[in-house]
């Protein structure tokens, strides 16, 4: 009977601290960070005000809550996409891929971190993105050794991959607020983009050391 109740008060923890969750999300959508209340944020779900503080201490702490889970899911897509890439075209796109999906499922989180670098880096001591691509540039020296890419410059080239995620991260987020095609399609879109370009350069270098 016991372990049943403490499931119980596990399953509406988790409850209530994704319903705050949403509320700010939401919140945050609609009136941007700075203008959004912790007041803001309880009236948009069925909790009593005091209860928020079992959860948070402040904007702040939320903000950080949803920029963690936003990162931890996507560094571990990348990982792990970019682990089951068998050739350098797939390593590519599979990085694409899994940033712009996570951008283009979330793209209020995403924004609102790009709008908000300062806090980031007090919170996490880097941006968002270099916080997003942080194993890139090793990941890229294994590939190498894989044989996945020529013996090019892995340095330069993670610089490059981080150049155009950036740009292009951006693009996708606002996109996928007013997409009529989907999150999914306007990510894979991008994705196929974003390769398509940096495969002609890696395939010119190769010619041109070949």
């Amino acid at each position: 009977m016991e372990a049943i109740k403490l499931g119980k008060r596990e399953r509406n923890r988790i409850a209530n601290r994704n319903a705050i969750l949403a509320a700010a999300r939401e919140c945050f959508r609609e009136k941007g960070y700075d203008r959004v209340t912790i007041r803001d944020i309880i009236r948009r779900t069925d909790l009593a005000a005091g209860t928020f503080y079992n959860y948070f201490t402040d904007k702040q702490d939320i903000f950080s809550a949803l920029l963690t889970d936003f990162l931890a899911n996507l560094n571990e897509n990348l990982r792990t996409m970019r682990e089951k890439a068998e050739r350098e075209e797939l390593f590519i796109r599979n990085t694409y891929l899994a940033l712009f999906r996570a951008t283009a499922a979330d793209p209020v989180i995403y924004e609102l971190a790009h709008r908000n670098d300062q806090t980031i880096k007090e919170l996490f001591g880097s941006d968002i993105l270099g916080l997003a691509m942080s194993s890139l540039e090793e990941d890229v020296h294994a590939a190498v050794q894989r044989g996945l890419f020529p013996q090019i410059d892995a340095e330069y080239l993670s610089a490059a991959f981080f150049g155009v995620a950036y740009e292009m991260s951006l693009r996708v987020a606002k996109r996928a607020h007013d997409s009529v095609i989907g999150a999914e399609e306007e990510a894979t879109r991008a994705a196929d983009f974003a390769t398509h370009l940096f495969m002609g350069g890696v395939e010119r270098m190769v010619r041109q050391t070949a």
